[in-house]
C-alpha cells in the first residue's frame, strides 16, 4: 500500500493523456479550483460519494428510459421526457438523466419508527428504501385505460389521524382509481397497507403493476416469484407483496420482451420471472364487477433495523400521531391552508426524527449536524423536549477526537451549530445538562478557536474560519461569513454553558474568544470595498453581493448577533428581494437553481423582527408553493412548481415553517417576550378566536389566545414561568403596542 501511495500519479495521468490525445484532467481540475479560495478540502468526500451514487443511477436512466418510451414510466419521466410539456428537458449533452422537475413525494410512517415508504404525486408507492415501486392502472376494453403517471391531473391529500394516510385519486367519475396508503404497526413488524377502490366500465380490469423504478429512476428487479397459495409476489427473493384477493391473471415480462403492459392479455402460466438486466416487471390483474367497481387491499411487510423487543415496546406503547402531537404546541387560526401546513410540518418533523434526525425520507435520509440543529430547534419550541433531549444526547458520540462535529469534511459551521442548539436546549427547557456533555462542549469550542486563521493580519479574512465548502451552495470554496457567525454563536453558547456547569475559567476564556472573533468579523466586513458590499453583507469578504449573501442573514435569524435594525442586514434583505427573488420568493441561483422555501422563510423572519409587514407576503407565497400533502422539496422548479433539488419532503423546510408560525405569536428579543407581532390582520378580522401554544421560551412555557368575537379583542396569556416573569411587549399588527411587566394575563387590544 505504501508503494501504491508513492507512485507518481500526476506524471502517469499526464503521460496517459498525451498517449490517448485527450485533455489532461489534472489541468481541468486545477482550473476549476482556481475559481475558489484555496482550502484544505476541495470537495467533501461524503458529497462526492453521494454524487457518484446519484449520477450512477442517472447513467442507468440514460440507458433504460429514452430507448424504451413505450413503457409506462413514473410521473417525472412522463413529464420531463414529453416535448409538449413545460417540464421537458433536452437530453443531447446530458451526462445523466435525473429527476430535475418533479422531485416530490410524501412519506407515511409512525412517529417512533425510522421506516419511510414514499408516494409520488400520482400515487406510485415505493415501499422500501430506494427500492422498486407499485403502480395501479385501469385497463378498459373501451379504450379508456388509465395510467396515473400519464394523467394530466390527480387529487392527493394527507390525512392526519391515528396514522398518516396519503390518498390519491386519479381519473374522472366512471373511470377512476383511488388509493389510500398508510403504515400499520402489527404485532411483529410494520406493514405498508394500500387500499384500492376502482370504478370503470364493464369488462375493465384493475392492474397492480410491479415497476423497476422509483421517483429517482431505475431500481432493479432481478426476479419475481408468484406464490399462488398466498396470492402474493416475492420480489428479489426478499420482500412480499400480499393481495387480499386472488388475481384472475398474473403476467410477467423481462427487459428483452418489454414492459408487462404490452402482455396483459397473455395467459399467466408462469410462476416466476428472472431478468439479467434487472428490469423485470409483473402485473396482477383483477376483473371489475358488473357494477363497474373493484376494491383490493395490498400489504407489504417491512423490515426495521431495531430489535424485536424494541419494536414490540413501540407497538405496546399505543403511541400514534394523535396522542404524540396532542399535548404540544397547537395552532388554531381561521386560515385552513396555514393551519393544515402547520400540522403537516409538525408530522414531518416527528417522522424524520424517529431514530436520528434526517432531513428527508429518501434522498436526504442521512445525518447532518446542520439540518439536525435546525430541526431540533423547531421540535424544542413545539414542546417535544424529551424527544429533543434524546436526539441531542447522541451528538457527543459523533464528535471526533479533535473536537470537530463533522458532518462532512471541509465545512466549518457544525461546531457552532451544535454548541448553539445545546445552549438553546438548556435555555428553553431549564433542564440541567448531563455532566457528560461538558467535555464535548469544551472540545467543540476549542476546535473553533484552533481553526481560526490568525497568522495574516493584512488579509481580509484574518481571524475568520478557513475557506470551506458550502453545502448550502453559497458558491465555490470561500471564507463564508455563515461559518463565522455560527462559530461566534458557538463561543457565546460555550461561555454560557461553561457558566452553567460552574466552570468560570472556561466561561471567561470563551467570552474572550467571542469578543476577539466578533472584532475579526467586523474588521473583515469593514474591509470589503463598497462596490462589492453595496452596504450589505456578501457571502464572504471576497465576494460581490449575490444570492449567496442570504447565508450572512444568519447573523440576524436565528442567532440575533446583529441588533434589530442593523443597516447592513436590512441592505442585504433589500438587495436579495430586488435581485434574487422570483415570483415572490427567494430563488437560489447557485446549484439549486430553484425557489427555496426554507431560505425564503428565514428572510421573512428578519422582516418580522424588523416590523416589516412584507413577511406576510413571503409566508403566503411559500404556503402556495407547498404540495397538496403539505410538503416542500429543497428547491422548487420555477415553472413546473415541482421539486428540482434535494429531497421531495424536506425536513429543514418543515422546521422553518414551524419556527415561522411560532414567532408570529411569540418570539424573544433583548430579554423580552414579544407577543402577537406577526398575527395576520385578516385572522383578527375574521371574528373568531385564535390561539397558539404552549411553546417553551427562556422564561417558561407560553400559550397565547385572542378572543376576536368581542368589540375589542382580548389577548390572554397562559404561562408557566420558571423564575421571574419577563417584560412583555404586546404588538399585534393594527393595534396599539404596549409593554407590561405586571402580572395581568388578559389585555384588551385597542386599535391604532
Amino acid at each position: 500500500m505504501r508503494l501504491f501511495k508513492w507512485l507518481p500519479w500526476n506524471y502517469l495521468v499526464q503521460v496517459a493523456a498525451r498517449r490517448y490525445g485527450v485533455i489532461n484532467p489534472l489541468d481541468i481540475l486545477a482550473k476549476m479550483r482556481s475559481f475558489a479560495q484555496p482550502s484544505e478540502i476541495a470537495e467533501p468526500i461524503e458529497l462526492l460519494r453521494a454524487g457518484i451514487l446519484f449520477h450512477a443511477r442517472g447513467l442507468i436512466n440514460t440507458r433504460a428510459i429514452q430507448h424504451n418510451l413505450d413503457w409506462i414510466w413514473p410521473f417525472w419521466v412522463e413529464k420531463q421526457f414529453n416535448p409538449n410539456d413545460q417540464s421537458f428537458i433536452p437530453r443531447a449533452f446530458s451526462f445523466s438523466h435525473v429527476n430535475l422537475t418533479h422531485r416530490n413525494w410524501t412519506s407515511v410512517g409512525h412517529p417512533d419508527l425510522a421506516v419511510y415508504p414514499i408516494i409520488d404525486p400520482r400515487g406510485l408507492v415505493t415501499p422500501i428504501p430506494d427500492g422498486w415501486s407499485l403502480d395501479f392502472w385501469i385497463i378498459s376494453p373501451e379504450g379508456k385505460s388509465l395510467f396515473p403517471s400519464q394523467a394530466d391531473h390527480a387529487d392527493q391529500q394527507l390525512e392526519m389521524d391515528d396514522e398518516l394516510t396519503v390518498t390519491t385519486t386519479c381519473g374522472i367519475t366512471g373511470n377512476r382509481i383511488t388509493s389510500r396508503t398508510r403504515l400499520l404497526t402489527t404485532p411483529y413488524r410494520p406493514v405498508l397497507e394500500i387500499l384500492l377502490e376502482v370504478e370503470t366500465g364493464p369488462g375493465g380490469w384493475l392492474v397492480v403493476a410491479l415497476r423497476p423504478y422509483n421517483p429517482e429512476g431505475i431500481q432493479f428487479i432481478e426476479n419475481v416469484d408468484h406464490i399462488k397459495d398466498a396470492s402474493a409476489w416475492r420480489v428479489n427473493k426478499k420482500t412480499l407483496v400480499l393481495f387480499s384477493k386472488t388475481p384472475e391473471n398474473v403476467v410477467f415480462s423481462n427487459y428483452q420482451n418489454g414492459d408487462v403492459v404490452h402482455h396483459l392479455k397473455h395467459c399467466g402460466d408462469q410462476a416466476r420471472i428472472a431478468c439479467r438486466v434487472g428490469m423485470a416487471t409483473a402485473a396482477a390483474v383483477f376483473p371489475v364487477s358488473t357494477q363497474g367497481r373493484q376494491s383490493l387491499e395490498i400489504h407489504v411487510p417491512l423490515a426495521t433495523e431495531m430489535t424485536p423487543a424494541r419494536y414490540s415496546a413501540i407497538v405496546q406503547s399505543g403511541r400514534n400521531w394523535e396522542n404524540v402531537t396532542g399535548a404540544k404546541a397547537q395552532l388554531s387560526i381561521p386560515d385552513q391552508q396555514i393551519q393544515f401546513l402547520y400540522q403537516a410540518a409538525m408530522r414531518t418533523l416527528l417522522l424524520l426524527s424517529s431514530n436520528e434526525v434526517v432531513p428527508g425520507p429518501y434522498t436526504y435520509n442521512r445525518f447532518w449536524f446542520r439540518d439536525a440543529c435546525f430541526m431540533l430547534h423547531a421540535l424544542l419550541v413545539s414542546g417535544f423536549t424529551d424527544r429533543a433531549a434524546k436526539l441531542l444526547g447522541t451528538f457527543p458520540a459523533k464528535q471526533k477526537m479533535s473536537g470537530y462535529f463533522q458532518s462532512q469534511e471541509g465545512e466549518w459551521d457544525s461546531n457552532g451549530q451544535v454548541l448553539w442548539i445545546m445552549w438553546r436546549f438548556f435555555e428553553l427547557t431549564g433542564r440541567p445538562l448531563p455532566e457528560s456533555w461538558l467535555k464535548p462542549i469544551l472540545r467543540g469550542a476549542d476546535w473553533i478557536e484552533k481553526k481560526r486563521l490568525l497568522k495574516h493580519p493584512s488579509d481580509r479574512h484574518h481571524g475568520l474560519l478557513p475557506a470551506g465548502f458550502s453545502a448550502e451552495h453559497f458558491g465555490p470554496n470561500d471564507y463564508y461569513f455563515w461559518d463565522d457567525f455560527w462559530g461566534l454563536a458557538g463561543f457565546n453558547a460555550a461561555a454560557r454553558l461553561a457558566g452553567h456547569y460552574g466552570d468560570e475559567d472556561h466561561r471567561q476564556k470563551y467570552m474572550r474568544y467571542a469578543a476577539d472573533f466578533d472584532k475579526a468579523i467586523a474588521s473583515s466586513i469593514n474591509r470589503i470595498p463598497d462596490h462589492m458590499s453595496k452596504g450589505g453583507l456578501p457571502a464572504s469578504p471576497y465576494r460581490r453581493m449575490d444570492a449567496g449573501a442570504i447565508g450572512s442573514l444568519v447573523a440576524d435569524y436565528p442567532l440575533q448577533l446583529a441588533k434589530k435594525g442593523d443597516r447592513r442586514i436590512l441592505n442585504t434583505v433589500e438587495f436579495l428581494m430586488r435581485n434574487c427573488f422570483h415570483e415572490g420568493a427567494f430563488f437560489q441561483d447557485m446549484i439549486h437553481s430553484g425557489i427555496n422555501a426554507y431560505l425564503t422563510l428565514s428572510l421573512a423572519q428578519t422582516l418580522l423582527r424588523n416590523d416589516d409587514a412584507r413577511y406576510e407576503d413571503l409566508i403566503r407565497t411559500i404556503a402556495d408553493l407547498a404540495s397538496p400533502t403539505g410538503q416542500w422539496p429543497e428547491a422548487i422548479h420555477p415553472r413546473t412548481r415541482g421539486g428540482c433539488m434535494g429531497d421531495g419532503q424536506h425536513g429543514w423546510a418543515a422546521a422553518e415553517w414551524i419556527m415561522m408560525i411560532r414567532n408570529l405569536f411569540v418570539r424573544e428579543e433583548d430579554q423580552h417576550l414579544i407577543l402577537g407581532s406577526g398575527i395576520f390582520p385578516e385572522w383578527m378580522a375574521a371574528g373568531q378566536s385564535i390561539s397558539y401554544g404552549p411553546s417553551p421560551t427562556p422564561y417558561g412555557d407560553v400559550s397565547l389566545s385572542i378572543d376576536c368575537e368581542k368589540p375589542k379583542p382580548v389577548l390572554t396569556l397562559d404561562a408557566s414561568w420558571r423564575n421571574q416573569r419577563p417584560d412583555i411587549i404586546i404588538q399585534v399588527p393594527g393595534y396599539r403596542a404596549r409593554k407590561t411587566a405586571d402580572r395581568t394575563e388578559s389585555y384588551e387590544l385597542e386599535r391604532q
